[in-house]
């Protein structure tokens, strides 16, 4: 069992950053792949970034491409985003996700532990 949990969101300006944490219980942290998730207002929840278990492989979707950066640190068992250059389409409520196992997957019904989720509003 994984219980997750995500802070560091909140209200910032058009080209501003944030970092958003993600703080998870148990023993075995590296054995699960993580990835964070959005869900905008009207919209389904999509795919932002994922890491291996390692750290060592992230993957990210076009939209936040380099900008946000996905980390890790396992021996804190916890999992960070970093948001830079921030718009008003990244408005939205971000969730981070566990799935355990090596595979790096982007599709949400692939992951088995989900958090509360964060507040990310961008003001323009």
């Amino acid at each position: 069992q994984v219980q997750l949990v995500e802070s560091g969101g909140g209200l910032v300006q058009a080209g501003g950053s944030l970092r958003l944490s993600c703080a998870a219980s148990g023993r075995t942290f590296s054995d699960y792949v993580m990835g964070w998730f959005r869900q905008a207002p009207g919209k389904e929840r999509e795919f932002v970034a994922v890491i291996s278990g390692s750290g060592l492989t992230t993957y990210y979707a076009d939209s936040v491409k380099g900008r946000f950066t996905i980390s890790r640190d396992n021996a804190e068992n916890t999992v960070y985003l970093r948001m830079n250059s921030l718009n008003a389409e990244d408005t939205a409520v971000y969730y981070c996700a566990a799935r355990h196992g090596p595979t790096i997957v982007v599709v949400p019904r692939l992951y088995t532990y989900w958090g509360q989720g964060t507040q990310v509003t961008v003001a323009s």
